[in-house]
């Protein structure tokens, strides 16, 4: 069971990220933001690798095609969620997009129910229903409300909550076909290979696209350690929880990012909240835990 208190950690970790992602967004925009997440995150990578593989005795990493395919399409994933991600709290504000961002495992359930006939339990579909209700009201325009545009900034979160849906059972299936027998060398070893593919993608993407937001990227080097340090203890704890558990039990663990968020936001970035999002926030983070565990 120390999934769990890896997965708390891994929380409190991607809030600290978010918030710090947040905070340079200004200068580099969305796409530069999610480049410091991975950039600036490879060199303490590196260092959660040295020390797995310094405990690791025996291990027999395979990077074949069974690898390659399910870290490319979370990797690719991953970067989509996190600028979905940044462009909802810039829209909708940071807690209610963490909140929205919840979404990914009730949108996995309606997605398996249609397209392959999976099958939920009466628990699991209460939790879809109570967490997509919750969400309608946490986003819906009112005064007072955090964010000048909640509705778009909720479909940012959306799309985020699905994206990074993708990318959770992807990295879990990647690690276990890279080695089984080590599932937490597998985990950050999967996560290093994953972020320097993603680094040199957004580097080239940004340079034939936009080279003055890696200069900004650049000239934002101090904020962004903080940034890459917390991205990658929060990946590095994702990914061992992913090694240890299904992804739906980590998710329903990962809810309790919501409420830290709320925190912080208030906190950090002086948003507020109004009641009802707060107690509605609490409801769509209470779904979510009935739909992953059901």
């Amino acid at each position: 069971m120390i999934w769990i208190p890896i997965t708390i950690a891994a929380s409190f970790a991607q809030v600290a990220r978010n918030a710090a992602q947040r905070s340079v967004m200004g200068g580099t925009g969305p796409w530069g933001a999610t480049l410091v997440r991975f950039l600036f995150g490879l060199p303490f990578t590196a260092v959660f690798v040295g020390v797995a593989f310094t405990l690791t005795r025996g291990e027999h990493p395979r990077a074949d095609v069974a690898f390659w395919i399910p870290a490319l399409l979370g990797g690719a994933a991953q970067i989509g969620a996190t600028a979905a991600l940044l462009t909802a709290m810039k829209r909708a504000g940071f807690a209610v997009a963490t909140a929205v961002q919840q979404s990914s495992i009730p949108l996995a359930a309606l997605l398996g129910w249609l397209v392959y006939g999976e099958r939920l339990s009466a628990v699991g579909w209460t939790g879809v229903a109570l967490t997509s209700v919750a969400l309608l009201v946490v986003t819906w325009p009112r005064t007072g409300a955090s964010g000048d545009q909640p509705v778009s900034g909720g479909l940012f979160g959306l799309l985020s909550g699905l994206a990074f849906g993708i990318s959770l059972n992807a990295f879990r299936q990647a690690g276990h076909a890279l080695e089984p027998a080590h599932p937490i060398f597998a985990a950050v070893f999967t996560l290093i290979v994953v972020q320097a593919v993603q680094t040199l993608a957004l580097t080239l993407f940004l340079a034939i696209t936009s080279r003055a937001t890696l200069v900004a990227v650049a000239k934002a080097w101090r904020p962004s350690l903080g940034a890459g340090f917390w991205g990658a203890a929060a990946s590095a704890g994702w990914f061992i929880a992913l090694a240890l558990a299904p992804a739906g039990q980590v998710r329903a663990v990962g809810v309790v990012e919501a409420p830290i968020a709320a925190i912080a936001g208030r906190r950090l970035f002086a948003e507020r909240l109004t009641a009802v999002q707060m107690i509605f926030g609490l409801i769509a983070a209470a779904g979510v835990a009935m739909a992953a565990l059901g």
